[in-house]
């Protein structure tokens, strides 16, 4: 290992012991992340009645990087499997984006975030936040190539729910609320197939002690009340060796976190505030979602990569200052990928 280690040095000589990388002890940070990268992978379930043998299916992270390079996207574009007849069924369609009004009365974040932070002051001991989150998701999936069919779009709903005593369950239905009734597309470990709208595609209850085994240590980290303090919490956690620089990188933590975790009023305050502090997101006027929910949006367009190929929005209910969702476009052509300006990477909508 010696010999291996000094090619290495005589590669790249970056001094042992200075910067972010030198030779130093672990922290305690570094430590649970350690821990939680060479622990020991899940035992698999016991068959179920049908005698097939399952796994936990993990929370979904963003499955598509918002820094779009070149690499990353013929990352996908390979990953993406061709569907006979995608592009012509109304059901997998990427949703079109969401219509602002800019000219209906809006408030600024700061507004926004001063009416979270009294709701949270009248807020009771048990209106804490709770393990777990109930979303709506619809993520594009790509090709490359002169013979690439179109972009198609995966719905799915997913509840999950943890308890004191580590039990918990988690359920996923193939559902897209725009299209009721229509079937719609179901990735299924790779092999894509169409099912019927509302078809169960998980469901699993989890004994006490169970949580532990199948969830990570950002869901069982209690988010901070402390705007400051959980912008920290949400970089050592979802960001990169840097953390998140951008107001950008920090939507996407967002993101992650809000997968895992559903915020009480005191969170809720906290993160409003943490994105007015940011700066970055421009107040940009009403909405109406895809549930139907007449939120204030915010909209981020500045770098999000080499590329600077897409846009963010974050969504707000303006009474609350809950996230109500995430919708991300894309602002360049792609046709390579046959992707247009102004259409849907994926939209995110949380439910209590």
């Amino acid at each position: 290992m010696t010999d291996e280690l000094e090619l290495l040095r005589q590669a790249d000589p970056a001094p042992a012991g200075d910067g972010p990388w030198r030779d130093r002890p672990l922290t305690a940070r570094a430590e649970h992340r350690l821990t939680e990268l060479t622990k020991p992978a899940d035992p698999v379930e016991p068959a179920t009645g049908g005698g097939r043998r399952t796994r936990p299916r993990p929370v979904p992270r963003r499955r598509l990087v918002l820094g779009l390079t070149a690499a990353s996207l013929a990352a996908v574009a390979a990953l993406a499997l061709t569907f006979s007849g995608a592009g012509s069924t109304p059901a997998v369609a990427a949703p079109a984006a969401l219509t602002l009004h800019t000219g209906a009365p809006s408030v600024s974040l700061d507004t926004l975030a001063r009416r979270a932070a009294a709701r949270a002051r009248s807020a009771g001991p048990a209106d804490g936040p709770r393990r777990g989150s109930h979303l709506q998701t619809w993520y594009m999936h790509m090709q490359t190539g002169p013979h690439a069919a179109p972009p198609i779009t995966v719905p799915e709903e997913r509840i999950t729910h943890w308890n004191a005593d580590g039990s918990g369950s988690e359920l996923v239905v193939a559902t897209d609320p725009r299209h009721p009734g229509r079937p719609v597309i179901h990735d299924n470990d790779g092999d894509w197939r169409q099912v019927s709208d509302g078809e169960v595609l998980h469901d699993t209850t989890y004994p006490a002690g169970s949580e532990a085994r199948h969830s990570g240590l950002a869901s069982r980290t209690r988010p901070s009340t402390d705007p400051a303090k959980l912008r920290e919490q949400l970089s050592w956690l979802y960001g990169g060796p840097d953390g998140n620089r951008t107001t950008g990188e920090l939507l996407s933590a967002l993101s992650s976190f809000r997968q895992e975790w559903t915020p009480g009023p005191r969170e809720t305050a906290a993160i409003v505030r943490m994105l007015a502090d940011a700066g970055g997101l421009r107040q940009a006027g009403t909405v109406t979602d895809r549930l139907g929910r007449r939120g204030q949006a915010y909209v981020y367009d500045g770098p999000d990569g080499a590329m600077d190929t897409t846009r963010q929005m974050a969504i707000f209910d303006p009474r609350t200052g809950e996230l109500l969702g995430l919708e991300v476009t894309f602002t360049k052509s792609r046709p390579e990928f046959k992707i247009r300006s102004g259409e849907v990477m994926s939209y995110e909508a949380w439910m209590p």
